[in-house]
């Protein structure tokens, strides 16, 4: 089975990469389909093709709007050279993501279509997408329940075209990348040079750092914590400076992109790895909770519909969303317990090797896409 999977934006590489070395691990002849990276090292394939074919004339750096216009002009003859293309060299298009929705549906090549959700699609108008928008998709994959749910919903789709298939872990150990991308081996790991570690228990909270994120929360959450060490690590994506001017004692801020070796050290380093993301519209899987899964890491997460699956497993406990109060209660304890941190490490390692494991996730995509082509 010849498979074309395409992240024109790269947004989502990491994932990429793991779903399409699954799926050659299980005999499929994938493609990955996207444009160069632009903040750090492309992960090396495994067993699959990488072909960046989107954006090659885009101008401005990484980040700027520039380039994000750029991007705009050049997408819709990207995307119709590979329409032109597609049919004679694949058998599924797998769609991680749209650029311009309705160009991206409407001009998607004459093969059976797979579109993954990570997030809602953006408004249009006064609207979402419209229904018949996805005349030419064969089926919706989505991350959890609650995505499945929200999707119907709001695309009047049938329940029987959307389907859930797990985010799978991320990690050195499972073989596959760092949420950067990179090829790290756990030799290579180092903390960023601006900690010092002090050798009391740390807690990590990773990842860009967004009004959603709930990082006033956790901040809030840790004053009067102490014997403990608190590392935010991320790229701030919001005017941060007030946040941080007034962090309680023991929290410490790296405001960056970490290399995939430093990211590899954080994580081994963690005794505890906290998201207490906000409510909002998003209902994508965290790539943080994949990677914390992947370590076996003790977790700590939002009750949010999009990762409660995970906490339902045993593999993260729950608080309240918004709640420094509660966030504050769940840390004591949890740093107060080794035991209790623990038993949550073993069931993120088991639910790391079991429902959301890559090979997990290939058969169920795998198993998609024959259902579709089955005459």
């Amino acid at each position: 089975m010849r498979v074309d999977l395409l992240d024109p934006p790269a947004y989502s590489l990491p994932y990429d990469h793991a779903l399409a070395a699954a799926l050659a691990a299980l005999g499929a002849e994938v493609r990955l389909l996207t444009s160069r990276f632009a903040y750090g090292e492309a992960p090396v394939p495994q067993g699959y093709r990488r072909e960046e074919v989107f954006y090659r004339h885009a101008l401005g750096p990484a980040g700027s709007r520039l380039r994000a216009l750029s991007k705009r002009g050049e997408h819709p003859l990207d995307t119709l050279r590979y329409r032109r293309a597609a049919p004679a060299q694949t058998d599924i298009c797998h769609y991680q993501w749209l650029m311009l929705p309705r160009l991206d549906l409407r001009l998607a090549p004459r093969r059976p279509v797979v579109l993954t959700l990570h997030d809602p699609l953006p408004r249009l108008g006064r609207s979402r997408l419209a229904a018949a928008a996805f005349d030419r998709v064969a089926a919706v994959v989505v991350l959890s329940q609650a995505a499945r749910e929200q999707v119907v919903a709001e695309h009047g789709l049938e329940p029987e075209r959307v389907h859930v298939i797990h985010h799978g872990v991320l990690g050195p150990r499972e073989g596959f990348p760092p949420l950067g991308g990179g090829n790290p081996s756990l030799g290579d790991a180092r903390l960023p040079p601006e900690l010092e570690d002090n050798g009391e228990p740390v807690v990590l909270s990773y990842g860009l750092i967004r009004p959603y994120k709930g990082t006033s929360t956790l901040l809030e959450a840790w004053r009067g914590i102490s014997g403990a060490q608190l590392w935010v690590v991320g790229r701030a994506m919001m005017d941060s400076s007030a946040l941080f001017a007034a962090a309680p004692a023991g929290a410490r801020l790296i405001p960056r992109f970490v290399s995939a070796a430093e990211q590899a050290a954080l994580f081994e380093r963690a005794d505890l790895v906290v998201l207490p993301y906000e409510r909002s519209e998003r209902f994508g899987f965290s790539g943080v909770l994949a990677t914390a899964l992947g370590y076996g890491k003790a977790i700590v997460i939002s009750d949010l519909p999009s990762m409660r699956d995970v906490g339902e497993l045993g593999a993260a406990r729950l608080v309240a969303p918004s709640d420094a109060a509660a966030l504050h209660a769940a840390l004591v304890e949890l740093l107060g317990d080794c035991d209790a941190r623990a038993a949550l490490a073993a069931a993120a390692a088991s639910a790391a090797a079991g429902p959301y494991s890559w090979e997990a996730a290939g058969r169920a995509t795998l198993a998609l896409y024959e259902r579709i082509l089955a005459p």
